[in-house]
């Protein structure tokens, strides 16, 4: 049996000033990837006021959207790469919606995945377009792991 690989991420946060005790410090932070890529975030202004976040760095929530949406696009390419069809662009504008749970607390509740195609000489027809969507999400490493909804957009776009 193949190990499974682990994935490393470094998130690092120092207090820079006073006002810790009373919430009135900054909550920028980084995160760096085994790779060596770093990532300025911080909390989304929606939930944390500016100057104790900055709208300019990737939150938490945005970077999950984005995560769920590139893991179905990978899945998707690879898909439809066996299946013989050629994809050459692929954009997806996806969007997380916040709502409450039973309990009060905030959660990404739903993700709409957006995508827009541009196929090579032969596009799929709309049921094969359909059964990629759905396979890719059922085989998605991302949307295996979390209880958030995701649906692509219907019709899925073309470009």
């Amino acid at each position: 049996m193949r190990k499974m690989p682990k994935h490393l991420a470094k998130i690092h946060w120092a207090l820079e000033g006073d006002g810790f005790l009373n919430g009135r410090y900054s909550r920028e932070h980084s995160w760096e990837f085994d790779g060596g890529v770093r990532v300025a975030a911080s909390p989304s202004p929606h939930v944390v006021p500016t100057p104790w976040s900055n709208p300019a760095h990737v939150d938490p929530e945005e970077a999950f959207v984005a995560a769920v949406a590139s893991c179905h696009m990978l899945t998707f390419l690879w898909l439809a790469s066996r299946a013989g069809l050629e994809v050459r662009e692929y954009t997806d504008h996806a969007e997380g919606v916040m709502s409450k749970n039973d309990q009060g607390v905030a959660w990404v509740s739903q993700i709409t995945l957006q995508p827009a195609i541009r196929w090579g000489p032969t596009p799929p027809s709309h049921e094969t377009l359909s059964h990629l969507h759905h396979e890719a999400h059922s085989q998605c490493f991302i949307a295996n792991s979390i209880k958030t909804k995701v649906t692509v957009a219907p019709p899925p776009h073309q470009m």
